[in-house]
């Protein structure tokens, strides 16, 4: 343990392998040509919206595990998790593969969640190689949380798009034929109430997690900003972005010359009319597969810090008048220089 939320691994573990996949909106943004693959039918083949984001995961996994040159039965967990009631698209979509399943639901935050946990089982031994794998799907998340698509209601500018994708990492506790990235540890979030209960403003009820994650890694891994090439939130779109950035003024921290959004940078917003952003638990996870990965691996950037962000809302909790706590975790991911 490091500091009061942290974890400093002594055996770091490592990112081998990653997949993205997304839909067809995610296809025509910034970053369409990055990912592994991109359907230009958002059923995917199926006869429903939450089979459809099931294929997602399963189909992202195995084109990880094909990148790593394994199979699953080199898997001895798996830690995975969506958006959906029950996490059915996690245990639909990768109950074919029969491996130790962990399910976890982190919200918007899951994909930080899943390395989190996976990164502290292959470091502390207890597995030699784990999937961490998170999805979300625009259509069944509206369906979800919000209105059926038949509907047509609008949609207020703080509103995010959910990101139809999905995003599988491979950790090991050796490096391998190839090194993506290596996890130096994590900083598991707390829940964080500010009382917002508007959920088309996503960002606002998210950005005080990720503020308080944010000062907490850094106090407890003894950093400043400078000290990180990137700190990355998941999902805060450009209202969230503002005020995180308000939130740790107040704390005497300034990350902006540091702080990159998923949520901003998959589309593009005027062009896309999505509104503030893209959110979902496939938002953090396909960027970073596709983008941050990949600059960690070139090493362009040498060290990021990754804070995924959720809002912990359901529809029963909002129908009652609840308020819409959030959570970031951060896991931070080094360049790996090879002996």
């Amino acid at each position: 343990m490091l500091g009061k939320q942290s974890v400093q691994f002594t055996c770091k573990p490592y990112i081998i392998s990653s997949a993205s996949i997304v839909g067809s909106k995610e296809a025509q943004g910034p970053m369409g040509k990055l990912f592994d693959k991109a359907g230009y039918d958002d059923m995917f083949g199926a006869q429903n919206w939450e089979d459809a984001e099931s294929s997602l995961q399963k189909e992202a996994l195995e084109i990880a595990l094909g990148k790593a040159k394994l199979v699953k039965d080199d898997l001895q967990m798996v830690f995975a998790g969506d958006l959906l009631g029950q996490s059915i698209a996690s245990s639909f979509g990768l109950a074919g593969y029969q491996v130790p399943h962990v399910g976890l639901y982190g919200a918007c935050s899951t994909c930080g969640l899943s390395l989190a946990m996976g990164g502290m089982a292959v470091a502390s031994a207890f597995a030699q190689k784990v999937a961490c794998i998170t999805s979300s799907h625009f259509a069944s998340a509206e369906k979800e949380f919000r209105f059926p698509l038949a509907y047509g209601n609008q949609r207020p500018k703080s509103a995010t798009w959910t990101v139809t994708g999905s995003g599988a990492f491979i950790l090991s506790a050796q490096p391998g034929e190839q090194v993506c990235a290596v996890m130096e540890g994590v900083t598991i979030g707390k829940i964080v109430d500010y009382g917002i209960k508007d959920s088309m403003n996503m960002g606002a009820c998210m950005a005080p997690a990720a503020a308080d994650t944010i000062r907490q890694n850094l106090e407890d891994f003894g950093r400043a900003p400078k000290d990180y090439d990137k700190i990355i939130t998941g999902d805060l779109g450009m209202v969230g972005q503002k005020l995180l950035f308000d939130l740790l003024a107040e704390m005497q921290i300034d990350i902006t010359k540091q702080h990159m959004d998923c949520g901003i940078e998959i589309f593009e917003s005027e062009k896309q009319h999505t509104d503030a952003g893209g959110s979902g638990c496939g938002c953090s996870a396909v960027v970073l597969s596709a983008y941050i990965l990949k600059k960690l691996q070139e090493g362009v950037w040498k060290r990021v810090l990754f804070v995924p962000t959720g809002a912990l809302l359901s529809k029963t909790s909002f129908n009652e008048g609840q308020t819409i706590p959030g959570i970031a975790h951060g896991v931070v991911l080094e360049h790996y220089e090879c002996a």
